[in-house]
C-alpha cells in the first residue's frame, strides 16, 4: 500500500465496508448545519425551542407575527436541530512516522486511515479539518462540509513530506484553544513522545467538550522485533544510532514496548477517550473496520475501551 497519489489514498474496499457501518458522534457536539447529530444548541432548523427577543441582524422571516400583533414587541422562534459535527483529524508528520521497512510506512499507514475517515465523515453530511503536525501543525486543511471538497484535503496529504521532531502535547493544546465548536478530534500518531505532555493535550481537549480518539500507529515490527544478528538501531527524529545483538536486548524491548502501549491505552482510558492500536501489519481495512464495528455496537458503553 505504498500511497504515493492522492487517488492512492482512499481503498475502495476499505471506504464500502465503513460506510457500512457509519462514524457518528458518541457525545452531544455543536454543528453547524443540518445533519445526523442532535445538537443541545439553537438554530434556525426543525424543532421548536423557545423565543428569544428580537436583536439587529436577526432574520425577520423568524419573527413570531401574532406576539408582534398582541404586543407590539418583537420575538423571533428558536429551534432545536439536527446538526452535522466536526471531526478535526491531526496526523503526527514527524520523522519517526517514516518509519516502514520493505513494506508501508507509518506515515503511509497514517495518510490512508485519515483520508478514509475524512470521506467516511463528509459522505455521511458532516465536516472534516485535517492537519499534519510534528512540533507545530504543518499543513491544516480548510474545513469541508461536503465531498466535493475531498480533493485539495487528498492532494495536502499525498505531498506531505516528514520533517522535524514531535511534540505532540503543545500541539494537542493549541487546538484545544483554537477549535471554537465540540467536536471529534482524531489523532494519529506513533506517541512516540512525553507521555505526560501528551495526557496533558488530551485532558485540554476532552474539558474543551471533544470526543477524542487516538490510533496509535505502530509498525509490526515495532511490536514483534523479529531482527536477529547485529544491528544498528537509529532513532529517526535524532539521528542517533546504538548498534547491539538483537538477541540481547529483544526481551527487555518487547517489555518496554508493552509497557508503553499498556500505559497509552490506560492513559487514554483515564481521559475518557477512545484507544486503537494500529498495527500496519493489519490492513487499514481490518484496523478501521473492527473500530467502527465496535463503536456501533448498541451495547457498548465505555468510551474507554481499545480494539
Amino acid at each position: 500500500m505504498r500511497a504515493e497519489s492522492a487517488s492512492g489514498l482512499l481503498d475502495p474496499e476499505v471506504i464500502a465496508s465503513a460506510e457500512a457501518l457509519g462514524f457518528h458522534a458518541r457525545r452531544i457536539v455543536e454543528g453547524l448545519v443540518a445533519g445526523d447529530n442532535r445538537s443541545p444548541f439553537h438554530g434556525v432548523a426543525l424543532e421548536f425551542s423557545r423565543h428569544r427577543a428580537y436583536a439587529p441582524g436577526d432574520d425577520t422571516r423568524h419573527l413570531d407575527w401574532k406576539i408582534l400583533g398582541r404586543t407590539d414587541r418583537a420575538f423571533v422562534k428558536e429551534y432545536e436541530q439536527e446538526t452535522n459535527y466536526t471531526a478535526h483529524v491531526l496526523l503526527d508528520g514527524s520523522l519517526s512516522m517514516n518509519y516502514g521497512p520493505g513494506r508501508v510506512t507509518k506515515l503511509e499507514y497514517g495518510k490512508a486511515l485519515a483520508a478514509c475517515l475524512s470521506y467516511l465523515v463528509l459522505s455521511q453530511r458532516d465536516a472534516a479539518q485535517v492537519g499534519v503536525f510534528d512540533k507545530e501543525i504543518r499543513a491544516l486543511a480548510p474545513r469541508v462540509g461536503m465531498l466535493a471538497g475531498l480533493d485539495p484535503v487528498l492532494r495536502a496529504l499525498a505531498e506531505f513530506r516528514a520533517e522535524g521532531r514531535t511534540q505532540i502535547g503543545p500541539v494537542l493544546h493549541r487546538m484545544a484553544e483554537r477549535i471554537s465548536r465540540r467536536g471529534i478530534v482524531i489523532v494519529i500518531s506513533d506517541l512516540f513522545d512525553d507521555e505526560r505532555a501528551f495526557f496533558g493535550g488530551l485532558q485540554h481537549l476532552r474539558f474543551a467538550g471533544h470526543e477524542v480518539i487516538v490510533f496509535h500507529v505502530l509498525d509490526a515490527d515495532e511490536l514483534a522485533f523479529p531482527f536477529s544478528g547485529p544491528m544498528a538501531f537509529e532513532d529517526l527524529e535524532t539521528g542517533e544510532t546504538v548498534a547491539a545483538r538483537a538477541e540481547d536486548v529483544r526481551d527487555g524491548y518487547l517489555r518496554k514496548m508493552a509497557e508503553f502501549t499498556r500505559s497509552m491505552r490506560e492513559g487514554c482510558a483515564w481521559n475518557d477517550s477512545h484507544y486503537v492500536l494500529a498495527d500496519t501489519g493489519r490492513s487499514l481495512r481490518e484496523t478501521l473496520g473492527g473500530y467502527l464495528e465496535f463503536r456501533s455496537r448498541p451495547s457498548y458503553r465505555s468510551i474507554a475501551r481499545s480494539v
